[in-house]
């Protein structure tokens, strides 16, 4: 929006000051409690109150001044609507002391973090070797004694991005299981799009209308869920053959392993807006495990145990935070390992027992495997 030449009520009874003494006489007499002063004060409030109506109009009509519910009001009018929050998702291992009986872990158990304040759900993985359809959930066998299974944050929101270790609470009670951890920290919790990204979206829209570009496509994934990264390779299929007029989608949501209805919802938007004739299929990324291991020193007056767990929760952040395709550098390691207080040296860096980058494929996400902080 053009700058608005605006003024405050001081400089609205100058204006006016300067004007009359300018067209009349300089010996009009403008001091405190005068006719003429009284009267420039009484126009300078009716000014105020217009231009406070046209500030308020032009904020509402245009996406770049209008805000919360306003700008999803003009959204609106192309069909565009806010993306809303999405939910933190990770691991959490349940362990028990005694295992000579046969427990499950059923779909929709809860677990929270010490204070409360988070609570996730236990979701289903068809792929985890412990599910079972028949009893609808995990079983831990006789003579396991712990099990980890994923879950899902029951309210959507980056609060529930939790660091690693904060889950510790068993609200729903599970036959022997005593307690339950979170290993690695949480990702993928998003709050609800905010109005700058939803701008730049809409930007993006525009851009794709009646085109079946790169920017079309990136438009109709972006516009399925917050928070997904993916790459585009034309002209050749998964297995890296050349194959003209085809082209492959890989996407992921955060976590490594997005689930088969958000693949099929970003085919479903691709094929909205693809050329004709074209051949095309959507994949979710491998996972290259990030396996860290670093040594630190903690600063005098400082806890080890409480510097390197922070220096795990920064790492495991740096790693989770890779988009498809990026690779991790080596040297970013000790970059964030010096940038935790506390931290006095930082020695022994390794990656995945080497001294160079782990590089990742456009097929290829890097997450978080096992972090070792000495």
């Amino acid at each position: 929006m053009t700058q608005l030449n605006v003024q405050n009520f001081d400089q609205l009874v100058a204006v006016q000051a300067a004007a009359i003494q300018g067209a009349a006489s300089p010996l009009l007499d403008f001091s405190v409690g005068s006719i003429l002063r009284a009267i420039a004060e009484g126009n300078a409030g009716v000014l105020l109150w217009l231009q406070g109506l046209i500030i308020q109009v032009l904020s509402t009509t245009r996406a770049a001044t209008s805000n919360g519910s306003d700008l999803d009001t003009w959204m609106a009018d192309y069909g565009l609507t806010r993306l809303p929050a999405v939910p933190a998702s990770g691991l959490v291992t349940f362990s028990r002391s005694a295992c000579t009986v046969q427990t499950v872990i059923p779909v929709g158990a809860l677990v929270q973090t010490a204070d409360f304040s988070q609570q996730f759900a236990v979701i289903q993985d068809t792929t985890n070797s412990a599910w079972s359809a028949t009893f609808g959930g995990y079983v831990l066998a006789v003579g396991v004694t712990s099990l980890t299974v994923p879950v899902q944050a029951v309210t959507a929101g980056a609060a529930g991005n939790v660091v690693a270790g904060a889950i510790s609470s068993i609200p729903t009670v599970i036959m022997g299981v005593t307690t339950v951890t979170n290993a690695a920290p949480f990702g993928g919790g998003l709050d609800a799009e905010n109005d700058p990204a939803l701008r730049t979206r809409f930007g993006l829209y525009v851009a794709s209308l009646a085109k079946a570009t790169k920017t079309a496509l990136a438009n109709a994934i972006a516009s399925v869920q917050q928070g997904l990264s993916f790459t585009v390779t034309e002209a050749s299929n998964y297995a890296g053959q050349n194959q003209p007029g085809s082209f492959y989608v890989v996407v992921d949501d955060g976590s490594g392993s997005p689930p088969q209805s958000l693949l099929t919802a970003v085919a479903t938007a691709i094929d909205a807006i693809r050329p004709m004739g074209t051949s095309w299929a959507v994949f979710g990324p491998t996972v290259v495990q990030a396996n860290p291991n670093l040594t630190v020193v903690a600063a005098t007056g400082y806890s080890h145990a409480t510097v390197s767990a922070a220096v795990a929760n920064a790492v495991g952040a740096l790693i989770s935070g890779l988009g498809l395709g990026v690779s991790l550098p080596y040297s970013q390691l000790a970059a964030v390992a010096w940038g935790v207080p506390g931290v006095a040296n930082v020695t022994g860096v390794m990656l995945n027992g080497g001294v160079s980058d782990l590089a990742a494929t456009p097929q290829q996400v890097i997450r978080v495997g096992t972090i070792t902080v000495n």
